[in-house]
């Protein structure tokens, strides 16, 4: 199917799923005005949560099905399997959230139903990240992700640090997007256009890779998407808001924010960048900065939440070595990012039934005797902390496997050999939880009498970790999605400088 955005019919095809859940999230939004008081409420909006990004979800198989591209150039959204295989995995975490707050927003009395709309609207602004073909739609989606995300991470209105983590989030949120914003402005006059497919001719054939407005404004720009990442040296924000805000949400803000963030700076590479202005050396420099210290700092924490808090960080440097490696890492980009999300969600579903106020204090120590007591349990956050190590036979695994692949395949052999040590030095906080759990005693016979989930989350669970063993096992499939999204996203294909001429504002206009 040749979809030409040109046509009005056409550009509602292309934007059939973030129509559709747009309509939706409103229709949950009424839902939630005309019955807000009871838990039964509360769990309806959130059963109609669950309607509406599987039914989008289903949209987007549509447009993937019937191999839905774009004819010509792609004027404000990408049309091809790179986004809609972003769009799973942004659906698949906002889904996995809603089925693992069911009972934590009960037994936490957070009875507030907009908590579920506040979650669409993120994933709609995370939607329009991912398929952005325009540095200004990215940057809308950013904020609209944004804006919902700052009110979920406070929206314990009861706790001192969900207040803490909610402000702090939204200052250095508002700073980087200032950046972000400041970065777009510069690249448009330097290049006069926010097209990302256009910008990436000027680049590679019209000789503006290297103007000094274009490197500064790229400059901001990564800095803007670093914040938004967090990574390496600016991830101060990320350990006090994951810990303050509600462990439901620190698992999406771990797994969704940071796919969207990335998927849209890897788009911002690979297609506008190209390999000119030095940009590979910044992006692998931040790389070797943020798995170092992710995973150093880790090994101090005692508090579980937090100990995730810096693991989540040193990941993003992970797949910053992706996003250094170019078009040729998109196949590992994808993979990783599958794994990651679903083993980080139930990572912090496994905390969240474990703590009680926000899991703050939760500490390894306390996980202690848990393979008596609650032995499926057990196992589940075994499975989970080993996909996160690169254990073989998970998830994890393979999606290091194929970063290290796609690192030594474009020359960036130091960046695959600070990834092997660092998943290493990783062995030194993860493999501890799973030692206190079968090797120490509990503390007392009723440690872990609170620590249980109904049986969504458990269903919610078990999908988790099927898909970790699964991919770890026979990883064909998500193999080979992965390389279809990568034929698909090609720096300027199909576009010539005629074409950019044409459509480009003269620069200073």
């Amino acid at each position: 199917m040749s979809l030409d955005l040109s046509s009005y019919a056409d550009l509602m095809r292309a934007l059939a799923p973030e129509s559709l859940l747009t309509g939706l999230a409103m229709v949950v939004l009424l839902l939630v005005a005309w019955r807000h008081r009871t838990a039964a409420d509360t769990r309806l909006a959130g059963i109609a949560t669950l309607v509406a990004l599987a039914a989008t979800a289903g949209v987007v198989w549509w447009l993937w099905w019937n191999r839905a591209t774009v004819d010509g150039i792609a004027q404000m959204v990408a049309v091809d399997d790179f986004r809609f295989i972003v769009d799973w995995i942004l659906l698949g975490a906002a889904a996995l959230t809603v089925l693992f707050s069911f009972r934590y927003l009960e037994r936490e009395g957070l009875l507030a139903p907009e908590y579920y709309p506040l979650l669409l609207f993120a994933a709609l602004g995370m939607m329009l990240m991912a398929g952005g073909e325009d540095l200004m739609v990215i940057f809308l989606g950013l904020e609209l992700m944004s804006i919902s995300v700052y009110v979920l991470a406070g929206f314990n209105r009861r706790s001192p640090r969900a207040a803490e983590a909610a402000l702090k989030y939204f200052l250095l949120g508002a700073f980087a997007s200032a950046f972000l914003l400041y970065g777009i402005a510069l690249i448009y006059g330097a290049t006069g256009t926010t097209n990302l497919s256009l910008i990436g001719v000027q680049v590679t054939t019209l000789g503006v890779g290297h103007l000094p407005l274009l490197l500064i404004g790229v400059g901001l720009l990564l800095v803007g998407f670093g914040f938004k990442v967090a990574a390496v040296p600016f991830h101060m924000w990320a350990p006090d808001v994951y810990d303050g805000a509600p462990t439901p949400v620190t698992g999406f803000m771990a797994t969704g924010v940071k796919a969207a963030a990335f998927a849209a700076l890897f788009r911002v590479v690979v297609e506008a960048l190209g390999t000119t202005g030095g940009w590979p050396a910044v992006i692998a420099g931040l790389a070797v900065a943020t798995m170092i210290t992710g995973n150093l700092v880790a090994l101090a924490q005692r508090s579980v939440k937090r100990m995730l808090a810096y693991s989540s960080i040193a990941h993003a440097g992970y797949l910053l070595v992706a996003v250094a490696a170019g078009g040729a890492g998109s196949g590992a980009f994808i993979v990783y990012l599958v794994a990651y999300t679903l083993t980080t969600i139930a990572a912090f579903a496994l905390l969240a039934a474990k703590g009680r106020a926000g899991e703050s204090d939760v500490r390894i120590d306390d996980l202690a005797g848990l393979s008596a007591s609650r032995p499926g349990l057990a196992l589940a956050l075994t499975v989970v902390m080993l996909s996160l190590l690169g254990f073989p036979g998970t998830a994890g695994f393979i999606g290091k496997w194929y970063i290290i692949a796609a690192a030594l395949g474009t020359g960036h052999t130091l960046l695959a050999i600070v990834l092997v040590l660092t998943s290493v030095v990783s062995a030194g906080y993860y493999l501890p939880v799973v030692m206190a759990m079968y090797m120490k005693p509990a503390p007392r016979p009723d440690a872990h009498a609170g620590m249980t989930l109904d049986w969504v989350g458990r269903a919610a669970l078990t999908a988790s970790l099927i898909g970790i063993l699964w991919f770890g096992i026979a990883p064909a499939g998500i193999l080979g999605l992965s390389q279809a999204s990568a034929t698909t996203l090609h720096a300027v294909a199909g576009v010539t400088p005629a074409q950019a001429d044409s459509t480009a504002v003269p620069a200073g206009h």
